[in-house]
């Protein structure tokens, strides 16, 4: 019996499927076989069965896609479905903000486990805060502060010179800030900051061989799959290549290697089969993406390989 398989992700009509990590896993599904649906995190519903446990349910729709721009799918009638029992595999893939709307689903969607496999566990993606969870390997890490108020970063200024500033939870390189040794906009800019997130901010300082690249390394169950090196575009200091940023081929520096193999086991054991991790400098480890990670069809454009195919297989390998 072929798989049963849903996405749970952004609208199908907002994907740029030339880049898209969640429409190559989907089209992988579709050549296997699967049956593939999408449904939207908005339509999660969790009903209490007395004496019974609960029902999770969401409004899905079948599809069917091909790569083809301007018309990449097909979707079928949207109706409602019991993530337990009319589905095996579910992909959690829609895009932060790691907010309380991300939170909530996660751990609705961790009341399935036993039912129907979550990719990646939800319940370790709420405990892996891709800024946050990184903390555990420091010893890769450039010198880091997560703080709010404006005398704790002017102290780290005083060490390191020009830095860098993001959203705690923040992705796609969105609201990233280089201050200069100038110190200009330091306090507005914390300022803002504060007036917009809750959470403290990370700060680090600014790493010049960024202008190199900042490699994304891609984990399928905890063992090395591929990497790509995003280079910044012109006029830019971030190298997303939703920020303009362009990639180019890439093999792992003796650091990267050392630093794949010690965070390997803990993916696995942790069920984070998808993950991205960001290096700059072949040394420094900023990132460890968990929730919609991206870079494998880039990836295999480079390389020739098949990490929707590899993903799938380590699924597969988990039912």
């Amino acid at each position: 019996m072929a798989l049963r398989i849903a996405v749970q992700m952004d609208p199908m009509e907002s994907i740029n499927i030339a880049g898209d990590s969640s429409f190559a896993l989907m089209l992988s599904a579709q050549n296997r076989g699967m049956e593939v649906w999408h449904y939207d995190v908005r339509t999660l519903a969790y009903e209490t069965n007395q004496g019974a446990g609960g029902t999770l349910t969401a409004y899905a729709a079948p599809v069917t896609v091909q790569r083809v721009e301007g018309d990449h799918f097909t979707m079928g009638e949207r109706r409602r479905i019991n993530l337990a029992t009319d589905l095996d595999v579910i992909l959690m893939r829609q895009d932060p903000p790691f907010d309380l709307g991300y939170i909530s689903a996660a751990l609705m969607l961790d009341r399935l486990k036993g039912q129907t496999l979550v990719v990646n566990d939800p319940r370790e993606v709420v405990n892996a805060p891709e800024k946050m969870f990184v903390l555990d390997y420091a010893r890769f890490m450039p010198p880091t502060m997560i703080a709010r108020e404006l005398d704790d970063v002017r102290r780290f200024q005083d060490t390191h010179g020009s830095v860098v500033v993001k959203p705690l939870h923040g992705n796609g390189g969105k609201a990233i800030f280089k201050i200069g040794d100038d110190r200009m906009n330091t306090s507005a800019l914390f300022e803002m900051f504060n007036q917009t997130w809750p959470e403290p901010h990370m700060i680090q300082p600014f790493l010049p061989e960024v202008s190199e690249g900042d490699k994304r390394i891609v984990l399928i169950d905890g063992e090395y799959a591929g990497a790509i090196n995003r280079k910044p575009g012109e006029g830019e200091f971030r190298s997303n290549l939703a920020q303009g940023g362009y990639a180019e081929a890439a093999e792992l520096t003796a650091v990267e290697e050392e630093i794949c193999a010690m965070m390997g086991p803990e993916l696995k054991k942790r069920g984070l089969v998808f993950v991205g991790i960001d290096v700059i400098g072949g040394k420094w480890l900023t990132e460890i993406n968990v929730t919609s990670p991206t870079g494998i069809v880039a990836i295999d454009e480079f390389n020739g390989t098949d990490s929707a195919g590899k993903i799938w297989d380590a699924i597969e390998a988990r039912l």
